[in-house]
């Protein structure tokens, strides 16, 4: 049983540590593209320069927020003539009467918008997007989800970017509405932050492989159909099509100096829900795509990044399976005569990985902190707390993905839009939110208890190689299961 733990907790180890230093190796790339020097050139050419664009709306029951995105996109600033909007709209409430009064007032003003349903949600989002596809008139197709509020020079800042017959999609930054709501979406745009800096901007300028993020962004039309169109056999068809098209040759580009607000969840079952999606569609994604890549004729470091893009999500296996084990293994360790208690110090890889994590959070402050205390206080204030709640999320997370490898199929779950923006705003009338508990939370709680039993040992036996790991999570679950419990009851 004790060699079992231990290649366990070796193994889950080890793949941190290599993950570890390939974030180490984007803040590297992110740092020297930053250091180039930038020609402000003015992307805004003439109107008879822009070619006809199609903007895809894809929503399904998004009564509090799809009004704000269809007035948005009808006011982009771009030649009428040359803009068709598509709301793909697979609603079964209200929604649908929303949008039929936005289109119908919109098409009187000129603007070229249909409401697009369709008699099942067969795909869900990636089949509304191919379903629209087939009639969209544009050769460059916009897509923004329910929740976003894209600037009005949006399209004028990301269409001349296609100045190659090769690039295939631009994905710009996400912004941040309700960034300031609460801790939980401080701690949301913290981490997404430095997705859409460090590891987005650091894989396109090292010549990786970077994914469409599902909104806020242009694609090629001809791109999409020669990879094979949107497909639903994951829950990340933006991911899966990203990876079709770049293997088939497309590149990709990032602005990290256009952004698109959007909405944070704003509770912790919405977050969830997001989380979900995303963790369990990478893994499917990766077991469709990845062997494809290792078989491809790519450079060894475009394999290598692609790999671990693609099993990002795995981290969370790998923190909950050394968690797992570490406290049976601490109680060998002093207790018992145990022939292997070198291996704690393996422990320290944990360390590394903290400041490999510290470092490329570090990074992505960067941009919007560049007062030196500034960033110091709000990376110490976030980081240990983003630390916790990705811990605490673990549990969750883990399933989702094992689920994806297993190939368990579930429904495209939505996360419900809360269109809350300050703090006087409330939910709690939101016909979306969730209001049964979920048992997981539960056991989120026991495994609070659980870690926090670790903390106890740690000074019980006065060893303390693991006491920092174990407060964290005994916080992040703690945290987990407290907030997904309560706002359970604020529904």
């Amino acid at each position: 049983m004790a060699l079992f733990l231990i290649v366990i907790y070796i193994g889950a180890l080890s793949f941190i540590f290599c993950y570890s230093f390939i974030q180490i190796h984007l803040v590297y790339n992110y740092r020297k593209a930053c250091k180039k020097v930038c020609e402000n050139k003015d992307t805004k050419g003439k109107e008879n320069a822009f070619p006809m664009v199609t903007v895809q709306l894809p929503i399904y029951n998004e009564l509090y927020v799809v009004k704000r995105l269809v007035d948005t996109v009808a006011n982009l600033d771009y030649p009428v003539d040359k803009l068709e909007i598509q709301v793909l709209d697979d609603s079964t409430d209200d929604t649908v009467d929303v949008v039929k009064e936005c289109v119908e007032k919109w098409q009187t003003k000129g603007i070229d918008i249909k409401q697009i349903r369709r008699i099942n949600r067969a795909g869900f989002k990636a089949g509304a997007l191919q379903e629209g596809l087939r009639s969209a008139k544009g050769d460059y197709i916009a897509i923004f989800d329910a929740d976003f509020v894209p600037h009005t020079d949006f399209l004028k800042r990301t269409i001349p970017k296609f100045d190659s017959d090769k690039v295939g999609v631009v994905q710009t930054r996400w912004g941040h509405l309700n960034k300031d709501y609460s801790m939980l979406t401080k701690l949301q745009a913290f981490g997404l932050d430095a997705h859409f800096s460090v590891e987005q901007k650091g894989r396109n300028e090292g010549g990786y492989f970077i994914n469409f993020n599902g909104t806020a962004g242009v694609w090629r039309k001809e791109c999409i159909e020669d990879a094979g169109g949107w497909q639903s056999d994951t829950l990340t068809e933006d991911l899966d099509l990203s990876y079709r098209a770049q293997l088939k040759g497309w590149q990709f580009k990032f602005l990290e100096e256009v952004n698109a607000p959007a909405e944070l969840p704003a509770e912790m079952n919405a977050l969830k829900s997001q989380q979900y999606r995303w963790t369990k569609g990478a893994a499917e994604t990766a077991k469709k795509n990845l062997g494809k890549v290792l078989r491809s004729e790519l450079p060894f470091s475009t394999k290598l990044h692609a790999c671990f893009h693609l099993m990002n999500s795995f981290i969370f296996v790998c923190v909950l399976l050394t968690a797992l084990v570490s406290i049976p293994l601490l109680i060998m360790k002093n207790q018992y005569q145990f022939q292997y208690a070198y291996i704690f110090d393996i422990a320290s890889i944990f360390l590394f990985g903290l400041l490999s994590l510290g470092i490329y959070y570090w990074s992505s402050l960067s941009r919007d902190y560049t007062r030196l205390s500034c960033r110091m206080r709000i990376f110490l204030a976030r980081f240990p707390l983003f630390l916790c709640i990705s811990m605490g999320l673990s549990l969750h997370n883990t399933i989702a993905v094992i689920e994806g490898y297993i190939g368990r199929k579930t429904p495209f779950v939505r996360t419900p839009k809360l269109n809350v923006n300050q703090s006087s705003d409330s939910w709690k009338e939101n016909i979306y939110v969730i209001k049964k508990i979920n048992p997981l939370s539960f056991l989120e709680a026991l495994l609070a208890a659980y870690f926090t039993f670790g903390v106890v040992l740690s000074f019980h036996f006065k060893d303390f190689y693991l006491l920092l790991f174990h407060t964290f999570l005994a916080f992040g679950f703690a945290s987990v299961a407290y907030y997904s419990i309560k706002h359970t009851k604020m529904a």
